[in-house]
């Protein structure tokens, strides 16, 4: 029988037997026992299911990847150490020098950075689009060492919500997958499987933990993408470091997500912990409750604030004033998370004075947790830029960036009231 996603959120990943603690335990070990040489070799083999090293597996780990599987609809999950973390290893997974991969150019700046920047010296190049762009002007960018297509449900900071289908066709056009990282959206509000796309990332650091409590971050395989179409050998020829493993052959529809595990976080040791697992599975127990609430809390703030004289600009895909109001209605119909974005009359001092004087919202580098936080870009994270350069980054000097919590929202209207005072 398969369960609702409230019920997964629950339920799913740890089943204890009769007499077993009824909460999913903290395996607080980094190795395991075993009654032989043999069985020990079928596990480096990876003829046998089993934990070899707490590097590459967990038994608190894995019950959270199991249930965020289920969320997702994939084959297989795999928990890393951060969201940035997931992201590497979901690339690198099937990309290697001298290739390259597409993607949208409204994404997080940090994995920009990530991808323009760090892969750039691994030899990996980014190649980035925009939904504005002429279909002839993206299909220039795809060649023969092109491997995927990237983007995010719900932007972060952009807040521009992905054409998931049409990116998916264009990607299997070319015989490539689409990795979506479904951070903002997670998978209460967005399951991008079924909308096509074949690899899903998440920061468990947001939604997921909903705390500010424990970084973390989650790949998931859909198990749906034919990796047996001459593009990626790396899944199809033998992998030498495992005694000629085929992952296609030897492990089928989960090919992908076991590379990762057994390949690359051995390799890199991007390993989640137990008790962060532990922590972080407290928080899915909760997430559509929370999802629920951080969504219309969210859009409360935002048409009070489409009816404010002192703002110039509001920003949330869930308005009907949107840009993204269908794209919205057709992938996020339950809401579009809880982080809007919107632009003070008075500008860059305007904004500072209002972020100032804000007593319920705290100031931090942060987005979604139970806590109402506020950011105003232009004089923090980026406050080295010029405003004819934050321009240029889709970043205006009077955007304030709010992550609206799950506390009563007339307190958070409130407090956004006497800070438009003072600013």
């Amino acid at each position: 029988m398969g369960y609702q996603k409230e019920t997964n959120c629950v339920q799913a990943g740890y089943k204890p037997g009769n007499g077993e603690p009824r909460v999913l335990p903290i395996y607080q070990s980094t190795t395991y026992k075993y009654n032989s040489a043999d069985h020990l070799g079928k596990l480096f083999d990876l003829e046998v299911d089993g934990h070899m090293y707490s590097r590459i597996s967990n038994p608190t780990v894995a019950a959270v990847e199991e249930k965020i599987s289920v969320l997702e609809n994939g084959v297989g999950a795999l928990c890393t150490s951060s969201g940035q973390a997931a992201n590497l290893l979901a690339i690198v997974n099937i990309t290697s020098v001298g290739q390259n991969f597409v993607c949208l150019s409204s994404i997080y700046g940090g994995t920009i950075n990530l991808f323009a920047v760090t892969l750039k010296k691994l030899g990996i190049e980014v190649r980035f689009i925009t939904p504005e762009m002429s279909e002839e002007e993206v299909e220039a960018l795809f060649d023969e060492n092109t491997r995927l297509v990237f983007g995010e449900t719900i932007a972060n900071p952009a807040l521009d919500v992905l054409d998931i289908e049409k990116y998916a066709n264009l990607a299997h056009s070319h015989g490539i997958p689409l990795v979506v990282d479904n951070t903002f959206a997670t998978p209460i509000l967005c399951n991008p499987i079924k909308f096509g796309a074949d690899i899903v990332v998440h920061s468990t650091t947001k939604y997921m933990d909903g705390h500010a409590t424990v970084l973390g971050g989650a790949i998931v395989d859909s198990g749906n993408f034919n990796w047996e179409n001459g593009k990626f050998p790396e899944l199809c020829e033998p992998d030498e470091s495992y005694h000629g493993v085929v992952y296609t052959k030897n492990f089928g529809k989960a090919a992908y997500i076991t590379k990762a595990r057994v390949q690359l976080m051995r390799d890199f040791g991007s390993s989640p912990n137990a008790m962060g697992a532990f922590i972080l599975n407290m928080g899915l127990e909760t997430l559509h409750l929370r999802m629920e609430r951080h969504c219309s809390n969210a859009l409360t703030v935002a048409e009070y604030l489409e009816q404010s004289d002192k703002i110039s600009w509001v920003k949330y895909p869930a308005l009907k004033t949107s840009k993204d109001y269908e794209l919205c209605k057709k992938y996020l119909p339950n809401g579009a998370s809880g982080v809007i974005s919107f632009g003070i009359k008075g500008g860059r001092e305007a904004a500072v004075r209002f972020m100032d004087s804000l007593k319920l919202a705290a100031i931090v580098v942060h987005v979604a947790d139970a806590r109402t936080s506020v950011l105003h870009p232009a004089s923090t994270t980026h406050r080295q830029l010029t405003d004819a350069q934050l321009e240029a980054a889709g970043i205006s000097a009077d955007l304030i960036r709010m992550s609206i919590g799950i506390e009563n929202v007339k307190d958070i209207i409130e407090d956004i009231e006497q800070a438009l005072d003072k600013a």
